[in-house]
Parts: structure tokens; C-alpha cells; sequence
């Protein structure tokens, strides 16, 4: 039951990097099509939250929320649905596996946080993918666009990286409170300042939004890219360790990429495939160190109760 949701999740994440290059293809306003996924979803999810009392409306009234959403919603997806009109979609998901490396960045060189050598080498291979990756373009045919798509892109990472961060801070604060109902309201406040840019900047035709590709787009984004993946995410979290879900981080852009190809003809070059490597490569190494001791601690934590279960018998 694990390994099958641990598939299925890692293929729904692989796989949104397409569904939002559809809808924006399809002519769906790509700040409006943001809202209305991390609004609904938001809301639906919060609303399951309170039924099931894990929830209340006073969480919606904390700043801390508000916050939260800047960097993990607003800032990352404003950002990536922008940039999924001129990149294609596995281009984009590689680009979005460069968070841990923005993490990275954040905690030594802002926050002055101490960083191991792997980290800072993995840090270094991962941008170095970022430049074969970019320079790229010179295989096939791209504007000026695909290239500021990209660092568009970036730019969200290191927003997601920000909000990642500082949701450390937020759960500790809000220890009795279920993760879920943490990012349901997150989402949902970063869907209302999404369809807020919406009215700012787009002229929004609410009948492109109603055309096939743009609806189901939507709505798969909505129901299976942001309630089941992310509930299937909290349930491996509370089966396994927090290890072994977050490892989706190297395989989903895999998956975006041999998707996007098959199914959106989108361009592969072999330097790109270089670059992809590069960038995995570098991720890996950033988070070796992390990933390796929190194995270490969730091996003892299963010993133990493995001693329990022995002793209860």
C-alpha cells in the first residue's frame, strides 16, 4: 500500500507541470487559473478540516497564514504559471527541483546558518545545471521569453524556499494544529491574492476558462494535483518518515519531462538531459547530510517499536 501511493503521488506531482502548461496553452489567464486552483482546493480542504474538528475559522485570522502564503503559494505559483506559458512543463519541474539548493542558499548566506561541505558542493553542481539547462536553448528554437521564463521560474523557487523556511516556524507555533489545516489555509489565502494580481493584470475572458483543455486542467489541479497529492504526501509522512515522501523531489521532474514529450511534443536536447542530471545530482548532495540522519532516526524510532510490540506480546 505505501510503495502504490508513493507511485501514484510522484506521478500526480510529475504530472501538474503539464496539466498548468495545457490550461495556459488553452488561453486560461494564468494568475486567474492559479487563484481559482489554490482558492478551491484551499477552501474545500479547510472546510473537511472543520467537520472533522481539526480545524477552526480563528486559524484563518492569523497573520501567520497570510505569510505563509506569500512564499509558498502566491510568490512560487504567480511565478510558474507566468513561466509555463513560454517553458515547457519538464523544463519547469527540473527548475522547481532546485528548491532545497535555494534552502541552501537562504540558511548560509542570509540567515548565516553553518553548512556542511557536500552542501555547499552540491550547491555549486546544482547551479552549474542551471546554466546547462539555460543554455540549452541553443539547440532548438526559443525567443528571449523562454529564457526570462526560466528565471521567472527561479525566482519562484527562491520564494518557495522563503516560505518553506519560514512554515518551520509556523508549525511550531501551531503544534496542536494538523499540517493539512496549515496548508489549506495557506493555499487558500494565496488563491484570493492570486485572483487579486488576476484583476490587476490580465483581462480575464471567463469563457476561456471554460473551454475543455482549460477546465480540465483546472479541475485536475484542483481535485487530484492539490487534495489527493498532498493528502497522499501527509499520509506517507505519518506511515514512513519524512524521508521517503520528500524523495518525489527526484523523480517527478522525470516523469514531467517524459510526459511533456510524449504528450505536449515538447523539445529534448541532449544538453539539456545534461543539465537534468546536473541538477539532480546537485540536490541530492545539498540534502546527503540531511537525509542521511534522518534515516538514521527513523531506523531507531522503528526499532523501538518493533521492541514495543515484541514486549506488549
Amino acid at each position: 500500500m505505501v510503495l502504490m501511493n508513493y507511485v501514484i503521488m510522484c506521478f500526480i506531482f510529475g504530472t501538474t507541470f503539464l496539466a498548468i502548461k495545457i490550461g495556459v496553452d488553452a488561453g486560461a489567464p494564468p494568475f486567474m487559473s492559479a487563484g481559482l486552483r489554490f482558492f478551491l482546493a484551499g477552501l474545500i480542504l479547510y472546510l473537511v478540516m472543520m467537520v472533522r474538528g481539526k480545524a477552526n475559522l480563528s486559524l484563518l485570522f492569523r497573520k501567520e497564514m497570510l505569510l505563509s502564503s506569500l512564499g509558498l503559494t502566491f510568490g512560487t505559483f504567480s511565478t510558474l504559471y507566468w513561466g509555463e506559458q513560454y517553458v515547457s512543463s519538464g523544463i519547469a519541474a527540473v527548475l522547481s527541483a532546485t528548491g532545497p539548493i535555494m534552502v541552501l542558499v537562504i540558511q548560509t548566506y542570509i540567515l548565516r546558518e553553518s553548512f556542511n561541505r557536500k552542501s555547499l558542493i552540491g550547491c555549486f553542481v546544482g547551479f552549474v545545471g542551471v546554466i546547462l539547462l539555460l543554455s540549452s536553448s541553443i539547440t532548438f528554437d526559443v525567443s528571449l521569453l523562454w529564457f526570462l521564463g526560466c528565471v521567472v521560474i527561479l525566482v519562484g523557487v527562491f520564494s518557495y524556499a522563503s516560505g518553506t523556511i519560514y512554515s518551520k516556524k509556523v508549525i511550531g507555533i501551531f503544534k496542536d494544529t494538523s499540517p493539512i489545516a496549515l496548508n489549506a489555509a495557506q493555499m487558500l489565502y494565496g488563491g484570493v491574492l492570486l485572483i487579486v494580481l488576476s484583476l490587476f493584470t490580465e483581462t480575464v475572458h471567463f469563457e476561456s476558462l471554460l473551454s475543455m483543455k482549460a477546465l480540465g486542467s483546472l479541475l485536475y489541479l484542483i481535485v487530484i494535483g492539490s487534495m489527493v497529492a498532498h493528502s497522499l504526501y501527509y499520509w506517507l509522512v505519518a506511515k514512513t518518515n519524512p524521508v521517503f515522501p520528500s524523495t518525489w523531489l527526484y523523480i517527478s521532474p522525470l516523469i514531467a519531462i517524459t510526459v511533456g514529450a510524449i504528450f505536449h511534443h515538447e523539445p529534448i536536447s541532449w544538453l539539456m538531459g545534461i543539465g537534468v542530471m546536473t541538477i539532480m545530482i546537485g540536490t541530492v548532495l545539498v540534502n546527503f547530510e540531511a537525509l542521511q540522519g534522518l534515516m538514521k532516526k527513523s531506523n531507531v524510532s522503528m526499532e523501538k517499536n518493533t521492541e514495543q510490540v515484541v514486549v506488549k506480546r
